[in-house]
């Protein structure tokens, strides 16, 4: 899943901002993972209905055949939560502002919100007596409610508070299309989602003649990367 995400994001921004957004790809995994071993897995865990207290640093686990299996699953949607966010803000946020903005979301807000849905005493979730919507309770499938409507607001309010990108809008407010790598983009599609694959592939081969790729992966190779659909 990392590495369609890196793809994903590479084709998504310009060549020349390729390797910040593979290295914050890979800060995502290292800082989602140690602010949610430090403090998140313990706001997620059972206390009252809004937040958890227990099991700081995985400590004072109640059972010592516990399955740690559950810490690297739920570690996996919380770096997930901070990947779909990291595309909305791409190519303009600083390198440090990005690192306090992960910790942030992986260590506290997203386990706040995990917590009201997943957790047995959780204000919304199904496990509750005194249920939630219409006595059911969220019933969240596979956790993608909670992962993508966190990762969505976390989006909504950093596209706006940090507007466009540089050069994506002339000066009379006319869309610009920026160049990007279709391989990159392609490639991860065909991970994520498969049948995106052949929506991009749909919309690159009506795309406006004008239209101009740029493949950041080329540089690594003085070779010219070749599209792989038309």
């Amino acid at each position: 899943m990392k590495l369609d995400f890196a793809m994903l994001c590479a084709g998504s921004v310009r060549a020349k901002n390729t390797m910040n957004i593979m290295l914050t790809n890979v800060l995502d995994t290292v800082i989602g993972g140690l602010f949610y071993y430090l403090f998140g897995f313990a706001y997620g865990s059972p206390f009252n209905g809004f937040i958890g207290r227990h099991y700081f640093t995985l400590g004072s686990i109640p059972s010592s055949s516990y399955d740690y299996n559950n810490f690297l699953y739920q570690w996996a949607f919380v770096i997930a939560v901070a990947e779909i966010t990291s595309g909305s803000i791409a190519e303009r946020t600083q390198f440090v502002a990005y690192l306090i903005y992960s910790s942030f979301l992986t260590g506290f807000v997203y386990p706040v919100v995990s917590h009201w849905f997943w957790a047995t005493d959780g204000w919304a979730s199904a496990f509750q007596t005194n249920k939630f919507l219409f006595d059911s309770g969220v019933i969240d499938f596979a956790g993608s409610g909670v992962v993508h409507i966190v990762g969505g607001v976390a989006d909504l309010w950093g596209a706006l508070i940090e507007g466009p990108r540089i050069g994506r809008f002339d000066h009379t407010g006319r869309s610009v299309a920026l160049r990007c790598g279709f391989v990159a983009i392609t490639s991860g599609c065909s991970v994520v989602e498969p049948w995106a694959t052949i929506i991009c592939g749909f919309v690159h081969h009506h795309e406006d003649e004008d239209y101009k790729q740029d493949f950041p992966l080329s540089e690594i190779d003085s070779r010219p990367i070749p599209p792989l659909l038309y």
